[in-house]
């Protein structure tokens, strides 16, 4: 645990970012931790990264990053964590000081990590579901990829991706296969008329997104939608979702509890080491946000 008396810096970086609930969320855990950390958010665009983070001084502790940032970041990073290394993708920095003896010269090291796999894992759990089969996915970006990992976590033996580009999205096909999925893609667009029903479709689309993608009531009433995307709220798919009783589940639940584990890496360098009194401080950061449980 570190010095309740060391003022550090954190931020948020993305673009958009202006919406990120993020600042609420971990200005509420390091207040219920008594640590006088600053968080902050800042627009920052895939070009503008390095020199972002060139310019973060030895008060910095980490940074939290969301889209465009989560591949982009990987080749600044010194080490990986494993959910990083396998998913192509990081949503967490954290600033260490190096062994002046070591391989980095002394300078700080940049460890990066990936907290939205167990993220989206423990916002299922937190509602009751816990195992699938079948997941259909939206979007073909660093997210989706998080949203495979987890679909594997889950026992998925199967994964149909729905994408803008086939082109663009094709880095994702060796990755469902080192997971040991099988793996479809098609254009978002099309309609779902599949006799196979997935137990859980993702969307990883940004929030606003025009899926163009029309699912069955069938399927709509059968598998659960986790909607990565919290604003606006609800969304055009949450919508369709509720016209037939389907079971939805907000983004803003995942949110809660990747930021959770970053709060962890931050404090302690460990994604898997709790914090102290820790369900003191999940439930102020569920507070924070107005999300006191998660509902389905």
């Amino acid at each position: 645990m570190p010095s309740a008396n060391k003022e550090r810096r954190l931020a948020v970086l993305g673009s958009p970012i202006g919406h990120s609930q993020s600042p609420a969320l971990h200005r509420a855990a390091y207040e219920a931790l008594s640590l006088p950390w600053l968080y902050e958010s800042a627009e920052v665009r895939s070009e503008n990264l390095t020199a972002f983070i060139e310019q973060c001084g030895a008060e910095w502790r980490g940074l939290s990053l969301t889209m465009p940032l989560k591949q982009v970041v990987m080749p600044l990073l010194d080490s990986t964590d494993r959910v990083a290394t396998m998913a192509g993708t990081a949503n967490t920095l954290l600033f260490e000081d190096a062994d002046p003896d070591g391989a980095a010269g002394g300078r700080r090291v940049q460890r990066g990590f990936n907290t939205d796999v167990a993220g989206i894992v423990r916002a299922l759990a937190a509602v009751g579901f816990t195992g699938a089969n079948y997941v259909h996915i939206l979007g073909g970006g660093a997210t989706a990829a998080s949203a495979m990992v987890a679909a594997a976590e889950l026992g998925a033996e199967r994964v149909l991706l729905s994408v803008r580009s086939l082109e663009r999205s094709a880095w994702l096909e060796p990755l469902a296969h080192t997971l040991g999925m099988r793996i479809a893609m098609r254009p978002l667009g099309i309609a779902d008329r599949s006799l196979v029903i997935p137990e859980l479709v993702v969307s990883t689309l940004p929030g606003g997104s025009e899926t163009g993608t029309l699912f069955t009531a069938s399927t709509r009433r059968s598998a659960l939608l986790f909607d990565v995307a919290y604003d606006p709220w609800p969304s055009d798919l949450a919508r369709a979702w509720d016209e037939v009783g389907g079971r939805v589940l907000s983004g803003l639940s995942m949110l809660v509890h990747q930021a959770l584990l970053q709060v962890r890496v931050f404090v302690s360098g460990d994604p898997l080491e709790p914090l102290p009194d820790e369900p003191s401080v999940l439930a102020a950061m569920l507070e924070a946000v107005g999300l006191e449980s998660p509902q389905v």
